[in-house]
């Protein structure tokens, strides 16, 4: 009998690709979202790339009782990987409070579910941005964890912490928490990619949307930092490199390989490439011309940050494989089918 898994956030950015990936690896998938930034139509997509059709229930990760009810009607559910939560910087610094609501209550909601239910294992989304601006780059997981930048951050710094403080009271759950770089990109197939509802928080799609001209052009967000070309700095991790991290991850917790009841990875290249140099691979990667423009900085933005994914190579045996051109190929591609389909 396949293993059951939960996915929060399963028909969302890096949530549809795990979809795809955990089945593809025999897991059996419940998603769990409340769509309020992804489309019911993703699960089509997944279905069409791996020909299995996931569980689907549209719940608000804040509703316990819903929730609760989600756990009832698929018992023996062994793992959770949480995505579901809100995730832009500049917007968490508009609405703390919905931030807060939304990333800590959800989290807190799942961790009072898991025991009740036999659950024995999260995989938690965090991020990057715990790390602040690091003193020393790449960034290793035993860098200190820095002042948070932004509510967004500060919600994710936080989650670590209950996740950290439920299990040392000796809550009968163990968990993996990875800490993201900057996913880009979308499958191969182009069936399933990033798409916000509303105007993209997200440089990627923002760009993607300015080549197809739906949008009127593309603002960077200061030239003026401490980078060779002044323009702020990220590890540009592919979506399904990472999608894949998750599934090495559930498996390592399902069979009892942890040496820790609590583990941290960072999940991204090992590279840092500027905004400015993300435009222009993108120009030569799929000729397609942007109409970008500098201007102010934004607030909560750090300026430069990679990893180093030394333990994740080592320990995890997982490694991102994709080229940053195939990469950014992949999300004009995707572009191109939702122009195609008539979503943009």
């Amino acid at each position: 009998m396949k293993k059951r898994i939960l996915v929060t956030g399963g028909t969302g950015y890096i949530g549809s690709h795990t979809v795809v990936e955990l089945q593809n690896s025999g897991y059996e998938v419940i998603i769990v979202d409340n769509l309020s930034n992804s489309r019911v139509e993703v699960v089509d997509s997944i279905e069409q790339i791996t020909g299995i059709r996931p569980a689907f229930e549209k719940v608000d990760c804040l509703d316990y009782e819903g929730m609760d009810a989600v756990f009832t009607k698929y018992p023996g559910i062994q793992g959770v990987i949480h995505f579901a939560a809100s995730k832009a910087v500049g917007e968490s610094v508009e609405k703390p409070l919905m931030y807060y609501r939304n990333n800590l209550v959800s989290l807190i909601n799942l961790l009072e579910l898991m025991p009740k239910h036999n659950v024995s294992g999260i995989i938690f989304s965090s991020s990057c941005t715990v790390y602040g601006q690091p003193d020393v780059l790449p960034v290793t997981e035993s860098a200190p964890i820095k002042t948070a930048e932004s509510p967004y951050g500060n919600t994710k710094q936080v989650n670590e912490e209950i996740i950290c403080d439920t299990i040392a009271s000796g809550s009968p759950i163990r968990a993996i928490l990875l800490r993201y770089f900057n996913p880009i990109g979308a499958h191969p197939s182009a069936l399933i990619g990033e798409l916000p509802n509303g105007v993209p928080q997200n440089l990627i799609p923002y760009l993607t949307q300015t080549a197809m001209g739906i949008r009127e052009k593309l603002s960077v967000f200061g030239d003026d930092y401490d980078t060779p070309d002044g323009s702020c700095i990220r590890d540009y991790i592919y979506v399904v490199d990472l999608a894949k991290a998750h599934v090495i991850a559930m498996n390592r917790i399902l069979e009892g390989k942890q040496k820790e009841k609590v583990e941290v990875f960072n999940v991204g290249t090992g590279r840092g490439l500027s905004v400015l140099e993300l435009i222009h691979t993108f120009e030569e990667s799929t000729g397609v011309k942007l109409n970008y423009q500098i201007v102010g900085r934004r607030q909560g933005d750090i300026v430069k940050v990679w990893a180093d994914p030394t333990f994740a190579n080592n320990e995890l045996g997982w490694k991102a494989e994709a080229t940053i051109e195939d990469t950014l190929r992949s999300a004009w591609n995707w572009q191109v089918h939702l122009r195609e389909i008539g979503v943009q």
